[in-house]
């Protein structure tokens, strides 16, 4: 169980160009950061840094007393700005298949269908999603599988004002549940937050 994240002195170069460096946070069950800067400025590439998938420069990221491949391996989603989700698909197979890579059951799949509203939308195929209900689709498995550390890169830009007030109450009970976020945004998140500017 992930309940400590922290950033020590963290550096990365992409591209042979050093996007940042000296960044530093500590985040404890419960709360949430804001990542923001402009387009360029690393923050996706630090969400990724976290979940494992980009090397650091210089500098540790800490999961508290988790070990960091335990942490990466079952404690962490990572949803990003690319939904991830085959067109041909249905959205009931995308769910189905997130949910049983994840580790969830048939049950919690049903049970962020209907949190999401996606139940009438289950039988259609992924390509004929609105760009907001793909990012409904691709945030059920946050749901279906949860896991204590949410990772999200700009969860909110394509939904409408409804789905963005409904998907803040979904990440203020994960944190009253002692859960995690770290999301990169240019909008302000509907929630209280700390928040980690990169200059870029």
């Amino acid at each position: 169980m992930i309940t400590t994240l922290t950033f020590k002195d963290l550096a990365i170069r992409r591209g042979g160009r050093l996007l940042f460096d000296g960044v530093s946070l500590a985040l404890e069950a419960g709360q949430a950061c804001a990542l923001t800067g402009p387009n360029g400025s690393g923050k996706t590439s630090l969400l990724r840094a976290v979940a494992g998938l980009v090397r650091l420069e210089a500098g540790e990221i800490g999961f508290g007393v988790t070990d960091p491949v335990e942490a990466r391996g079952g404690g962490l989603h990572l949803v990003g700005h690319a939904d991830g989700l085959k067109p041909a698909r249905t959205a009931r197979e995308e769910l189905a298949f997130w949910t049983r890579w994840f580790g969830g059951t048939e049950a919690s799949a049903r049970d962020a269908a209907e949190a999401l509203s996606l139940v009438p939308l289950l039988d259609l195929e992924v390509r004929r999603l609105s760009a907001g209900q793909r990012r409904r689709l691709a945030m059920a498995r946050l749901i279906a599988a949860p896991r204590p550390l949410w990772l999200l890169d700009e969860p909110l830009s394509p939904l409408d004002a409804r789905w963005r007030e409904a998907f803040g109450g979904l990440m203020r009970r994960h944190l009253d549940d002692g859960g995690l976020i770290v999301a990169a945004v240019h909008d302000p998140l509907p929630i209280p937050c700390a928040s980690l500017e990169l200059a870029g």
